[in-house]
């Protein structure tokens, strides 16, 4: 669990020193630094996307999983939800948007998937630490943007790598790569999604959608059964 700790304090230092960057940013600047940040978004999850799908096994099941996840997320009104919440306190506009952006950078990714399955397997913690210098750099870009609301993602990447690491731990032999393609195709089509949103091409409730990241682990889960 070291390399989840130092990752997860990567992101709360990363939030921190965005948020005191964002004081001093001009309107101009700030709009600047949202397209810049929404086009590495949308070249990041194209990469994530792209780079995973010549392995899939289950070419239509990222197609599956964001139609039943879409279901699911409206069903719970989740982005509307958490708007609510968000809505109460003066100030936090966008902010909504900027942590399923950030809740998906650093959570969906090889290294936040595959880093606490190598540390929980091997004993190797390289990987997480690479991720959380990357997303020390992606959390100060997002605070300057957002704020420090964006420190909420924090306590999020900790429980989800944690997850991982029990769930590696405890199912030494039943997690496949099949699993992580599947996971990371459809992790990537959301990352792109935020970055659509992020630029106002289209506005999108990733929130809403984040369900269908569900769907790929449970549905690899049964096929492995037969």
């Amino acid at each position: 669990m070291l390399g989840t700790i130092f990752n997860t304090a990567m992101i709360i230092l990363g939030s921190c020193l965005g948020s005191i960057f964002r004081k001093g940013l001009k309107p101009s600047t700030h709009a600047m630094l949202m397209e810049a940040l929404g086009l590495a978004v949308i070249a990041i999850g194209l990469n994530t996307t792209l780079t995973h799908m010549p392995d899939s096994k289950y070419p239509v099941l990222f197609i599956a999983s964001l139609a039943i996840g879409a279901l699911i997320g409206a069903w719970l009104d989740l982005d509307g939800r958490f708007n609510r919440i968000l809505a109460k306190h003066q100030g936090q506009n966008g902010l909504a948007q900027g942590l399923a952006t950030g809740i998906l950078l650093y959570c969906i990714g090889t290294l936040s998937i595959v880093g606490p399955i190598t540390a929980a397997l091997k004993g190797d913690i390289t990987m997480l630490l690479t991720n959380g210098m990357l997303d020390a750099v992606t959390s100060t870009v997002l605070a300057a943007s957002f704020g420090i609301g964006m420190i909420i993602a924090a306590p999020v990447l900790f429980c989800w790598q944690g997850g991982i690491y029990l769930l590696a731990k405890a199912m030494q032999g039943a997690i496949s790569a099949a699993m992580i393609t599947e996971l990371s195709i459809v992790g990537g089509v959301l990352i792109l999604a935020s970055g659509i949103s992020i630029l106002g091409l289209k506005p999108i409730k990733t929130l809403n959608l984040l369900p269908a990241l569900a769907v790929p682990i449970v549905v690899v889960g049964v096929l492995q059964l037969f």
